[in-house]
């Protein structure tokens, strides 16, 4: 089936129940602008645009499911985490509504938007000279990201943002975006006009081709070789004949350890199962076997994992997905 070809609307969605949280946000804080939704292939606000475009797959059950199966997660698939992306697109939308992008200080402080974006980036996990909204310290991609994920911090109910980033240069620019949206409560953004960016009825192309681009995307696009790390956990010595081979022993953890390495680094689950594949086959090769107790090769499997994806994110072959 091609995109162009599904009849689903945000209307009646559990995302349109988030979109009316957001509204309500920025209500509380006199905030006459409403950005636009419309459906499209992934998340994204267009430069310029006070809109915003929605992944399909979050305005009908069955495509959530169909991305699960697909990607092994949704992103924005909840609640908390619907809102937490609304509410950084939100950033990038209001700031096209009011042209905020030329204001000195906004310069100075977020650096300039005509600053090319990256293909991909290396974060630095330990710098304090920006917020953390998203994961992968997505603010430091580049200025308008920064933007984006501050606006996010200050908008959020209880984020608590002064405590949080109590003695960061950070705090900065939340300051500075709380000074900026009490200038802007009630008034009226100077652009209003949308002109949706790919919308739905426009993209022909179909799910399977959607996907195969997608996983292409955020799949390992270099080589990896786990030999001297593997044999630290598992062997292949004629004594451990017996025990259970490690492929299977971590096909049978590859979910569990998945979602663990996942939420510790903010990577991608596909990106982390990708690694597992490789992991795995490699093991199968090499005949390896567990030589440690179930408990241990566990939880030494998991750190060995994740600190393979954290060498990934900071090797500079991140993918970026802006």
């Amino acid at each position: 089936m091609r995109l162009c070809d599904l009849d689903i609307a945000i209307e009646g969605s559990a995302l349109a129940h988030q979109i009316a949280q957001l509204a309500s946000e920025l209500e509380s804080h006199r905030l006459l602008f409403r950005p636009r939704f419309w459906i499209s292939d992934e998340w994204f606000t267009p430069d310029g645009v006070p809109g915003i475009a929605v992944p399909f797959y979050l305005v009908h059950p069955r495509l959530a499911k169909l991305e699960l199966h697909q990607m092994l997660e949704v992103e924005g698939g909840t609640p908390e985490w619907g809102l937490r992306i609304l509410r950084h697109e939100a950033g990038h939308a209001i700031e096209n509504a009011y042209r905020l992008r030329r204001r000195q200080r906004r310069r100075q402080l977020f650096g300039k938007s005509s600053e090319p974006y990256p293909d991909r980036y290396t974060p630095r996990p330990y710098s304090k000279s920006f917020v953390l909204h998203l994961d992968l310290w997505y603010a430091q991609s580049h200025p308008d990201e920064d933007f984006a994920e501050t606006f996010a911090v200050w908008l959020t109910p209880g984020s608590l943002w002064r405590e949080r980033y109590d003695g960061w240069p950070a705090l900065k620019k939340l300051e500075y975006m709380g000074a900026l949206m009490r200038e802007l409560a009630d008034a009226p953004p100077p652009v209003t006009a949308v002109e949706p960016v790919d919308p739905l009825p426009e993209l022909r192309h179909s799910l399977r081709e959607h996907y195969r681009r997608k996983r292409e995307r955020y799949g390992l696009a270099h080589p990896n070789f786990y030999d001297r790390d593997l044999r630290r956990l598992f062997s292949d010595a004629p004594e451990f004949a017996a025990h259970p081979p490690a492929a299977v022993f971590l096909r049978r953890i590859r979910r569990e350890v998945r979602r663990q390495v996942a939420s510790w680094t903010g990577a991608y689950q596909y990106t982390i199962d990708q690694v597992l594949e490789a992991m795995i086959a490699r093991c199968r090769e090499l005949n390896l076997r567990l030589a440690v107790p179930v408990d241990q090769a566990v939880l030494d499997f998991t750190v060995l994992l994740t600190v393979q994806t954290m060498n990934f994110l900071h090797s500079g072959r991140h993918r970026v997905a802006l």
